[in-house]
């Protein structure tokens, strides 16, 4: 018989059997209980200055460990992390978000308890259109049943989970349960095999095969059998976007970031005059396909995601991508080197001219030599996210961004979840000045945990991703001096940036100073923009 347990502390155990080791969020009345339980246990709660900073510290920290976790209390906590939850969901990044909710003892005859919207199930329901499962644990005689439940989901799919509890359920004994036979899922024996066969005969006939290598491939753990197919194959590849970093980018057959006409224009074209393109766990969205200026032919793509194998217009359902990649690991494909295939623009030594006003051309030439293998770059929506494309990552992994969904204020609360995933990492935030102002407040829960981001703040005045669509003063922000936060938060290093020695001085200082945080203020013109966000810009707007 097993030993009974809280619903509380059951939830907790199963959090910690899956590599959670926080859990991001802010308490109050109705989770202060489940708080204390996790205050007690194994996970470290971090409580952020927000709790929309709390959720994208578990959006990253799942990027990074594999699955993320978030507390909150009823409504005005959880309908703050609906943003976070939303994009965890549309780019597939397994968070479980936890909400203390009224006690069921508290709800005879609808009360108006204080943080109640409407019904006391509104949240559920708003969480239930943003979430792959949900639950609300109001009976322990099926809670552990529905912990298991929701958290698989989140591990099956790569996708946020809601889990809904009462507060004085918390500490009520949970009744357990044998666990039923799994039910066995559609065989795809005789559908993949077919695929596969389809899938060879095409790559073999092919001349000029690559491959676009997607953000599922990190989700779902097949990096090393990527890199066994590409080294095996000896094909061409490159990433998306989204999927920045999905391998180390110094690998000899990386090619660099496709984002069609937005992009590096040799590799636009290597892509698309390919008579062979495999897309692997690929999103097909409007970023990634470079606001659809992409020309990529149907009738000469294979593609794979999580559910099934498009080849041509042939569609094979109940296919995953990772059985279908593992097939192809066991079926002879031998390509020939492709010695004329693009490759990142290599390194060139930068010799910063004194007074000189800085750029944002040089700012990320510099920043793509200062990286090394233990920095991960967390970038945030804007020309913070397009002008690091170009950079080259030295492991996978290693660069995390918004690149679908695109909310702004990822990035410094991001920081916080990165480096507790992997404390081995030191982040290098790359944020915008608008950005900043929406959730740069958690630079303070940074310091309190010891945490060391350097965080470069693209001061450009305001919302410089949207003045080349459509201009005005709506577009302008409050100026800070970022440089003195330091000064306020009583810990870090903070440093004022307008030439390009004034940055080479406080990169350098940065490197030296690894325990606290290093905040870089480069300010750069308002019209200051790079390559890759002018060419973004003048799609976008024609969609204004």
């Amino acid at each position: 018989m097993a030993v009974a347990k809280t619903i509380g502390n059951y939830l907790i155990q199963k959090l910690y059997m899956h590599g959670v080791r926080h859990v991001f969020g802010v308490p109050g009345d109705y989770s202060l209980s489940f708080f204390h339980e996790l205050e007690s246990s194994d996970i470290q709660v971090i409580n952020t200055c927000d709790e929309q900073g709390a959720g994208f510290a578990a959006d990253a920290y799942a990027r990074v460990k594999g699955l993320g976790a978030v507390c909150v209390t009823y409504c005005v906590g959880g309908l703050k992390i609906t943003n976070t939850t939303a994009q965890a969901f549309a780019e597939k990044s397994p968070v479980v978000v936890i909400s203390g909710a009224p006690g069921t003892n508290e709800r005879i005859k609808s009360p108006l308890l204080h943080h109640k919207v409407r019904e006391f199930d509104t949240q559920f329901k708003v969480f239930e259109q943003i979430t792959v499962a949900s639950t609300a644990l109001d009976n322990p005689q099926t809670a552990c049943r529905e912990i298991d439940r929701v958290i698989d989901a989140a591990l099956h799919h790569k996708r946020p989970v809601y889990i809904e509890l009462p507060r004085n359920m918390v500490s009520v004994t949970a009744i357990p349960y044998y666990l039923p036979q799994e039910i066995p899922l559609p065989r795809e024996d005789n559908t993949l095999k077919e695929a596969l066969l389809e899938a060879t005969k095409i790559i073999n006939a092919s001349e000029k095969p690559v491959i676009i290598a997607g953000i599922e491939l990190h989700r779902f753990g097949l990096q090393e059998e990527f890199l066994q197919f590409i080294e095996k194959t000896r094909i061409p590849f490159a990433s998306t976007p989204l999927s920045k970093s999905v391998i180390s980018e110094h690998h000899p057959q990386y090619m660099g970031i496709y984002e069609g006409a937005i992009g590096r224009e040799e590799v636009r074209e290597y892509v698309e005059s390919s008579d062979c393109l495999v897309l692997l766990g690929t999103f097909m969205t409007d970023i990634n396909l470079g606001m659809f200026t992409a020309h990529l032919d149907q009738g000469r793509s294979i593609y794979a995601t999580s559910e099934k194998v498009y080849i041509h217009y042939h569609t094979y359902e109940n296919v995953s991508l990772g059985n279908f990649l593992k097939g192809l690991l066991l079926i002879n494909i031998d390509k020939q080197e492709h010695t004329d295939s693009p490759h990142p623009e290599s390194l060139q030594p930068l010799q910063p001219v004194t007074g000189k006003k800085i750029s944002i051309k040089y700012l990320f030439q510099r920043l793509n030599s200062f990286i090394d293998k233990n920095t991960v770059i967390i970038a945030d929506t804007g020309d913070a996210m397009f002008g690091a494309m170009d950079m080259t990552i030295h492991r996978e992994t290693k660069f995390l961004s918004p690149a679908y969904y695109a909310s702004m204020g990822f990035a410094v609360p991001g920081s916080l979840g990165a480096q507790l995933a992997n404390p081995n990492l030191r982040p290098l935030v790359l944020v915008g000045d608008g950005a900043f102002q929406m959730t740069g407040m958690e630079l303070s829960t940074a310091a309190r945990y010891k945490l060391s981001p350097i965080i470069i703040i693209l001061n450009n005045s305001g919302y410089g991703t949207e003045r080349p669509m459509l201009d005005g003063c709506f577009n302008d922000i409050k100026s800070w001096e970022y440089s003195c936060l330091p000064d306020i938060l009583k810990a870090g290093r903070g440093f004022r940036i307008k030439t390009e020695d004034q940055l080479e001085e406080a990169l350098q200082l940065s490197r030296q100073y690894t325990e606290d945080i290093c905040i870089l203020d480069v300010q750069v013109d308002s019209d200051d923009k790079s390559q890759a966000l002018e060419r973004m810009t003048k799609a976008m707007a024609k969609r204004v």
